[in-house]
């Protein structure tokens, strides 16, 4: 179980070929989870029921047998845990009907007991490890501060994350707290991942890419620090990736936040990044998803220059976002059957 390409290759060691999967795997490009959806309406039931998690992951592995099955669920899902409530809207998104603006409120937040707010987690990642059976990596994924915080001091999804940075200009001292009390949180919930079935653990911090390099320094980065200097301390043999859209400004200093793989989006040439980062950061991407729209000869030659530019050394195939609605499920196949038939000794020689 432990043998699994993906996995290798996130430690670092030899692989034939780049492991494949992508982010948003599960969702409404499949005809199948759209009938299941039409079924079970709320995105709460669907990603905390673990029948229908786990049910949920396991399409795109039954159709197009990915490298790495991640678990259905929402970088949101832990918050309740520690007393913020909210709601997903089908068509509106997240929604925090008490955004979180006050000391008061800060004050009150609680640590996370995944066992009691989260025993669904738990469910949802050893039924994917048994149902895989060594066949696929198991991911999961967690939420980072200042992302969680975006969402939950905003209210809702944002497209200029003006309350959030005003607090930030005006409050620094409050935003800082309720980001450390996030870290602890998103720390401990990583490590329940872990040790219920997750043998790979991807941080989506999707709004840094919003920050300057100065902001994601204060206001970012250190909680980044501080979650992988918790989950390391304890797993040190669980990779950990890091994933920031809009993130080309921010290459270095995702480093330097001590994850083992940077997950690129579009917006940098694959081979600039992996000058930037080093020989020694794995890196993870870096397609556009809307070339899935394309022909697929012309999706074969995106793989084909994607995966020469990101070299042999631990690097995962994926895109650069996650796989969009609409996008043909005989293109998503063909992603998965190039790479899988790729293969680095005759490729690079």
């Amino acid at each position: 179980m432990q043998n699994s390409i993906l996995l290798q290759a996130a430690r670092g060691e030899a692989v034939e070929r780049p492991p494949v999967w992508m982010m948003r795997q599960a969702g409404r490009y499949m005809r199948v989870y759209r009938d299941l959806r039409q079924k079970y309406p709320s995105f709460r039931e669907r990603s905390e029921n673990s029948d229908l998690a786990v049910e949920i992951s396991l399409q795109p592995f039954h159709a197009f047998r990915p490298d790495g099955v991640i678990m259905f669920s929402d970088i949101l899902t832990p918050l309740p845990g520690i007393g913020i409530p909210f709601d997903i809207i089908e068509s509106k998104g997240p929604v925090f009907e008490a955004p979180i603006r006050t000391q008061e409120q800060i004050d009150a937040l609680t640590p996370l007991d995944p066992e009691t707010s989260l025993p669904f987690v738990r469910q949802i990642l050893q039924t994917l490890q048994k149902e895989v059976n060594g066949e696929a990596t198991v991911l999961g994924f967690v939420g980072a501060p200042w992302t969680l915080a975006a969402y939950a001091i905003e209210g809702k999804s944002s497209k200029d994350y003006a309350i959030i940075k005003r607090m930030a200009y005006t409050e620094p001292t409050m935003l800082h707290q309720f980001l450390g009390k996030l870290a602890e949180a998103i720390a401990t919930y990583a490590c329940y991942q872990i040790d219920a079935g997750a043998q790979v653990v991807q941080l989506f911090d999707s709004w840094a890419g919003q920050l300057s390099p100065q902001d994601f320094k204060n206001f970012s980065l250190p909680y980044l620090q501080q979650i992988i200097r918790q989950v390391k301390a304890t797993h040190p043999e669980t990779p950990l990736i890091l994933y920031i859209n809009n993130s080309a400004g921010l290459l270095e200093l995702m480093a330097h936040s001590g994850v083992d793989i940077v997950s690129l989006d579009w917006t940098v040439d694959m081979s600039v990044a992996r000058q930037r980062l080093g020989a020694n950061m794995g890196v993870q991407g870096n397609m556009d998803p809307c070339i899935l729209f394309g022909p697929q000869d012309f999706i074969r030659q995106n793989i084909l220059d994607t995966v020469l530019k990101a070299g042999t050394h631990k690097h995962i195939m994926n895109l650069g976002h996650g796989v969009l609605q609409n996008t043909p499920e005989e293109n998503v196949a063909c992603f998965f059957e190039t790479v899988k038939q790729l293969k680095y000794s005759s490729l690079l020689g």
